[in-house]
């Protein structure tokens, strides 16, 4: 029985998103106060950062024409939840050389709704 117990635990864990779902009018919100002063959410239009439309499931650097630092042109993590994720907790820790001076964002729901919210972006 125990190892049954185990193994529907570890099935269940293996099965669930690494990222909780958020709520993206929360996460518009959030990058409204926190992101668009930087970055753009429309296909095109570069600010101080790239545009962030269509950015879950985008490779890092990818954007034409957008003065990327060499740590973020030899990052080639696709932009999932997870690594947006982590990203976005601690960019210059997670990307070491990345040019964005923004800190993050230290609440994990904070970065599962704006997570959410980009995924809007298409």
């Amino acid at each position: 029985m125990t190892g049954r117990l185990i193994f529907v635990l570890m099935l269940g864990l293996a099965t669930s998103p690494a990222v909780a779902e958020g709520d993206a009018a929360a996460g518009k919100t959030i990058f409204q106060r926190t992101c668009e002063n930087c970055h753009a959410t429309v296909i095109g239009v570069n600010k101080i950062g790239p545009s962030l439309w269509n950015v879950v499931g985008r490779t890092p650097a990818t954007i034409p024409d957008f003065a990327y630092s060499d740590a973020m042109k030899a990052n080639k993590q696709t932009w999932t939840p997870t690594t947006l994720d982590a990203y976005l907790a601690d960019p210059r820790g997670d990307v070491h050389g990345v040019k964005m001076f923004f800190r993050g964002l230290p609440s994990p729901g904070d970065r599962s709704d704006v997570i959410t919210y980009l995924q809007t972006l298409k």
